[in-house]
Order: C-alpha cells, then structure tokens, then sequence
C-alpha cells in the first residue's frame, strides 16, 4: 500500500485579528481537511472547528465502507465510499447549523470544507466552498476541485474571461458552504494515489496569492519544507486571510506495483469522446471505469447482441469482424463500443483478442451518474457526442455520395453499350472479311 507522509501549517495572516481556519492531518487515519470559517466574532472558528470533528467522527465510523473499498475497488464500493465522504460532510453542515439554531451569536455561521481520505490505492475527496486540493503529478500541478463561487459560476457561463478575475467585483462571495443552510451539495472525486504524487490542500487565503503558471515550479520543492515555502509566500504578497496548506507526499513501498495513470489519461484525451475534459474529468472518467483483461481469442463484445459499454484499450490487439469478415485492428488507445453509451441498438460488430488484451470499460448507468452530479462536463459530453454523430453523418453521406457517382457511371456505361454493339452489326461485313 502507499505511504503518506504529511506536512501542514497555518498562521493568521498580516490582517485578521484571529485565525478562522481549522485543518486536520491524520496520517494514521489517512485523513486530511482544511476549513476555512465565516460567521462574525468567534463564530467562523467554531464552525471550522466543528466541521473537522463531526467530519473526522462520520469517517470513523464509516471504517468498515472504507476496508471493504481498500481491498477492492469496484464500481459499486467506489460508490459507497464517495456516499460516505458526501454523508460525513452533510452531518458537518447539520451540526454547524444547531449550533448556529441554539446561540443567536452564531447565527449564519459557516465554513468551507475539503477533505482528503486515502482507502487503500485509492483516495476520495469532498468539496464544499473555496478551498482546494491540488494534485502535483510528473511535474504538472492539477486543481482537483472547482470553486464554488460567483467568479467560477460567470467563468464556466462565459460572462468574464480569465483575465478579467483579478479586478472582478465580488470575486470571493462562495455559493456554497457548509452550516449556513441544514444541508449542502457537496462534490466528490475518488482518485489513484501514486507513488511520487503531492497532494496539497489549502484556503484560499494561500490560492488567493498563487497563479496557475507558477505551481509547477512551486510545488517541485522540498515537499517537508513545502507548507513553510507556500505560507510565508502569501504572507509576503499580501496575508489579507487566514493561511492554511497540507502537504501529502505519496510514496511506495518496496513492492508497490505503479499505475500508468497518466498514459490512461493521455489515451482518454486522444478519443473524440473526451477531447474536451480537464484533467479533472478525465480522473473522475477513469473513476468510474473497470479495468478488464482479455486472454488470447476471447471474445469482447458480439454482433447483434445488446451493449452498453464503450472499451478502451491500453495493451494489446483486438480484431473487428462485421459479418464474419475481419475490417480493423485496434490497439492501444483504439476504442469500441461508444454508441452503446446512447444507443441500445444491437452491437454492430464482433470483437475479440487477438493477444492479450488491457482495456477499460465504462458503462452507461455510470456515466449517467457521474453526468448528473457534474453539469459542466455532461455538457461537454453531450457536445462532443454531437460532434462525433456529425463526423460520422458527413462520412456516411459522402460515401452515399461516392456511391450514387459509381452507381451512375454504371449505368452510363451499361446505357451505352448495346448502341455501339447495335452500330457495329448494321449493314454488310466489308469485303474480304
């Protein structure tokens, strides 16, 4: 199993007279949250406090979901394992909200929550408010979670660009958090924990003060030394917030077998399907795909029968046969089957390996599952089907196209034919012959 060593630090910052943010790093326990609180005097400290202890407490008790998922992963434990980070974020908000109920100073009070469990190879993430997780892998720095914000909701709508977020007005309101209302939405991603991968959780009074093009060279340092490097740096730019980061470096142990997440990733992105995702979505498609392995002649799929999984490969060769005769190869990074995500039309082709095979398969029910919690890439998803569908249109119609030429030419050769042969039999053969 991974190793996780863990680092965190928080300081109050240059302006606040008292520290509203509350975080945990529990490498025994292989959980990690940062909070950061709102609410007036006291009361954003109480409910930060309170988030990391009724989340640490619905976790715990959970303990059972979270072996089961550790000692195999499948679809359905994946699903049990993000339903528990979702229920231990809910008690959170309804327990900040009695609180809130019971002493008219805290009234309104909330917080933002992102929590970091690891299961195993695997680890599940929960997201309420602003503050983030940052993935740094291979020397790319990935922002795992989406800001619930009015600036991220005018960005993903198009109403500002990028480069206008700087002066924008209202650029910290949250649209989220938890205990303001009895319940919350909350995000989940389950994702691999690699070796070498870092891991960073903070506020956004550290995110506020860091630009995306830096955090590659930012997070290549000394990863012990890390929250020190991030902190003191908000601090140096401004410190207008409370300032809290957890560092988790992943590492192997000596027998760790390594997944090739990111030769997956890169595959997933090559598919039309899927050119539009960030690094993100992709992690959360790969989330809910099954790994599957083919021997030698196995048969994968076969014509006329129902399917609703499209397969990607990432090893071996498989044969495409229609009606008994063999019209493609596929290897790795070639895919099957994606109408089957939309269409329950019988499968028009048989498939099978032609050595041994590694694939991916993702199924319909899933899919739609994960669309339904993330409305920006089902919009994605959606799009890019549109885009496929058309591609494939134009390609059959200018085959149809072709067609109808050949067609013609036939007939005009056929047409013409019986009048040259009637030309050369009228009259007398010339003489001598």
């Amino acid at each position: 199993m991974p190793v996780i060593r863990s680092w965190a630090r928080t300081d109050i910052g240059r302006k606040r007279k008292h520290n509203e943010d509350a975080f945990l790093s529990d490498d025994g326990l292989g959980l990690y949250i940062v909070a950061d609180g709102m609410g007036g005097h006291a009361a954003g400290e109480v409910a930060s406090a309170q988030a990391v202890k009724s989340i640490r407490e619905a976790l715990a008790d959970g303990k059972p979901v979270l072996e089961s998922f550790a000692a195999s992963p499948t679809a359905e434990a994946r699903d049990h394992v993000a339903a528990l980070m979702e229920r231990a974020i809910h008690k959170a908000c309804a327990d900040i909200y009695a609180i809130a109920g019971s002493d008219l100073g805290k009234r309104g009070m909330g917080t933002t929550v992102v929590a970091l469990l690891a299961a195993g190879k695997k680890a599940v993430v929960g997201h309420v408010g602003d503050s983030r997780v940052y993935l740094y892998r291979n020397g790319r720095a990935h922002q795992l979670t989406e800001d619930h914000t009015i600036i991220q909701e005018q960005l993903k709508r198009g109403l500002i660009t990028r480069e206008q977020v700087a002066t924008a007005e209202n650029k910290n309101v949250i649209t989220r958090a938890v205990g303001i209302q009895p319940s919350v939405a909350v995000d989940t991603l389950v994702t691999d924990l690699l070796p070498g991968d870092l891991f960073v959780l903070c506020s956004d009074g550290l995110h506020g003060y860091l630009d995306d093009a830096e955090l590659p060279q930012l997070l290549a340092q000394e990863r012990d030394k890390l929250p020190d490097l991030l902190v003191d740096l908000a601090l140096q730019r401004g410190g207008k917030d409370n300032v809290t980061a957890i560092c988790l470096s992943i590492d192997a142990d000596q027998d760790e077998e390594t997944t090739d997440v990111e030769g997956k990733t890169e595959i997933l992105r090559r598919i039309p399907l899927f050119q539009h995702m960030t690094y993100k979505e992709l992690l959360a498609i790969l989330g809910i795909a099954r790994g599957r392995q083919f021997e030698k002649g196995q048969g994968i799929i076969k014509e006329g029968e129902q399917g609703d999984e499209l397969f990607v490969l990432f090893r071996g060769r498989v044969d495409v046969m229609k009606s008994g005769h063999k019209i493609a190869q596929l290897k790795a990074g070639g895919h099957f089957g994606e109408m089957g995500l939309v269409d329950q039309a019988p499968r028009s082709a048989t498939v099978h390996a032609v050595e041994e095979t590694s694939a991916v398969s993702i199924d319909r029910d899933s899919l739609l599952k994960l669309m339904r919690r993330d409305s920006l890439l089902a919009v994605k998803l959606l799009w890019s089907f549109v885009q496929v569908l058309s591609e494939r249109l134009r390609n059959t119609n200018d085959a149809l196209t072709d067609t109808k030429h050949e067609l013609e030419d036939v007939r005009a050769r056929t047409s013409d034919a019986p009048l040259a042969s009637a030309k050369g039999k009228s009259g007398p053969p010339p003489f001598g012959q």
